[in-house]
């Protein structure tokens, strides 16, 4: 009897071990994950930038020093989902070759407001400025306003004149070919 009692108990487990194998009921139901919305970190800054660089201008000898720092006294811009960035300035000095300051001054997103549309103003931040060349009596620089972490942004130049003025117009004469354009005036 109790080897009956032991296949009963034998059977019972097995049809339960079936029926749990067995197919599932299928749903309607579409499980999608929630799309996670990351939480704006604290504001991004630039890594600093520095360019020091030799010339000769007007028939002597300078060295322009340009640094690009990230400023947190100038007003923070925000991008689409809320992030922060740290606006820069920068700082540029033109040193005769006793080391005696020809230039000093400083460029914020301020100082190109008149080159800017309301979108850069707003949302942009001073992302370049680099020596370009001396043209005549000009030191001519390369600057931009950026849209943080992208590529769009507004091409600007400054110059720089031999008694100090300064001149920013927004660049609309992109260099697209190098320096082939030189090359083919000789």
């Amino acid at each position: 009897m109790m080897g009956n009692y032991k296949a009963l108990i034998f059977v019972a487990l097995a049809g339960l071990v079936t029926a749990g194998c067995s197919e599932k009921k299928k749903t309607e139901d579409i499980i999608v994950p929630k799309a996670e919305v990351k939480a704006p970190k604290g504001p991004v800054r630039m890594q600093d930038y520095k360019q020091t660089k030799d010339i000769q201008w007007l028939g002597k000898n300078y060295q322009v020093e340009i640094l690009r720092t990230a400023d947190d006294s100038l007003q923070m811009v925000k991008d689409e989902d809320g992030q922060k960035f740290v606006d820069n300035r920068i700082s540029l000095r033109v040193l005769r070759s006793d080391g005696s300051v020809f230039y000093q001054g400083g460029f914020t997103k301020a100082a190109f407001e008149n080159c800017l549309d309301n979108d850069y103003r707003k949302t942009g931040i001073v992302e370049g400025f680099v020596f370009d060349k001396v043209d005549g009596g000009h030191l001519v620089f390369a600057a931009s306003v950026c849209h943080p972490q992208t590529d769009e942004y507004i091409p600007l130049v400054v110059t720089l004149s031999s008694t100090g003025e300064v001149g920013i117009r927004r660049d609309s004469d992109l260099d697209t070919f190098g320096n082939e354009e030189e090359d083919n005036d000789d």
